[in-house]
């Protein structure tokens, strides 16, 4: 007789703005007859990472984060490398990872997949020593994310009151570049490296991005006239941001940037200080993740 999968359910309780009071008892009605199912919460930051290291240690099959793109960082930053699969609920205010895995936002959906489902490998990146698993970058976006999260509320709503108060104030910097193929300067509005494709609600930032072809997508928004904004803002919904004339986007393994000074730097949404040499590299198919069976991913 096949022995019953452990499956861990880690739910950060203040992600988005959708209550989750109602996500346990679905969970264990849903999936209890076959999964042996641990749901636990968390207190802090970086408790989901120290749960999901503590479900890898007793070899559960799947660790599946409740909440948004922080939660999911910080859980799959805990199952690189292991034989243990992260699955996704996606309770955020982008849920960039979970978009692009095609996972549904509705949590009663994403709950359901665990039925019918497949495991695939994915690409992650690094940022010296910070892991990203959707996008990371400097800039306006980086800039943009600290001003959010000392906001108490959530939501995408804040999130475009925070981009549309700091638009005008915000002054593009100079950046230097290094690959194995490429070495220059550029004076950038916003440097993103891509793992997947969006920063999440649908903003495509690096259309083409593959989170399996073991490359990172480097899309540096030049300065623009302020007139040509809402243009910008209509293709990076659309899918065509590389389309634009401002917007050169180049694929590598690995690249160096380099600024003038320590300053904001964003992972996966999350807003921190990183010094100003900061070395971002793709590490191919190091994270196992849960997705619909039918997904056009590579098994």
């Amino acid at each position: 007789m096949q022995e019953i999968q452990k499956i861990g359910f880690i739910i950060n309780p203040i992600s988005g703005t959708r209550k989750k009071t109602d996500i346990p008892n679905y969970i264990h009605s849903t999936l209890g007859n076959h999964y042996q199912i641990d749901i636990r919460f968390t207190e802090r930051r970086g408790h989901a990472y120290e749960l999901a290291q503590e479900m890898v240690g007793k070899q559960y099959s799947m660790v599946v984060a409740v909440g948004g793109d922080g939660t999911v960082n910080e859980v799959a930053s805990a199952l690189v490398h292991t034989s243990t699969a992260l699955g996704i609920i996606p309770c955020g205010s982008g849920n960039g990872l979970a978009r692009h895995l095609e996972i549904p936002l509705d949590w009663k959906k994403a709950i359901e997949l665990f039925l019918h489902c497949k495991v695939i490998e994915i690409d992650y990146g690094t940022a010296n020593d910070i892991k990203f698993f959707c996008t990371c970058g400097v800039g306006f976006d980086a800039h943009v994310g600290h001003i959010f999260s000392q906001n108490k509320k959530r939501g995408f709503w804040t999130y475009l009151k925070s981009v549309l108060g700091e638009f005008i104030r915000y002054k593009p910097r100079k950046y230097k570049f290094k690959t194995a193929d490429y070495k220059f300067k550029k004076k950038a509005f916003l440097v993103t490296f891509a793992n997947a494709s969006q920063y999440g609600n649908d903003a495509y930032i690096a259309p083409h991005a593959d989170i399996q072809d073991g490359l990172i997508d480097v899309s540096i928004l030049e300065p623009f006239p302020t007139i040509k904004a809402v243009d910008i803002g209509v293709k990076l919904m659309s899918k065509k941001l590389d389309r634009c004339q401002y917007v050169q986007i180049l694929r590598t393994k690995e690249v160096t940037l380099k600024r003038k000074k320590k300053d904001v730097f964003h992972y996966d949404g999350e807003p921190c200080l990183m010094k100003k040499k900061i070395h971002i590299k793709s590490h191919p198919r190091g994270l196992k993740v849960v997705v619909n069976i039918d997904a056009p991913f590579k098994d």
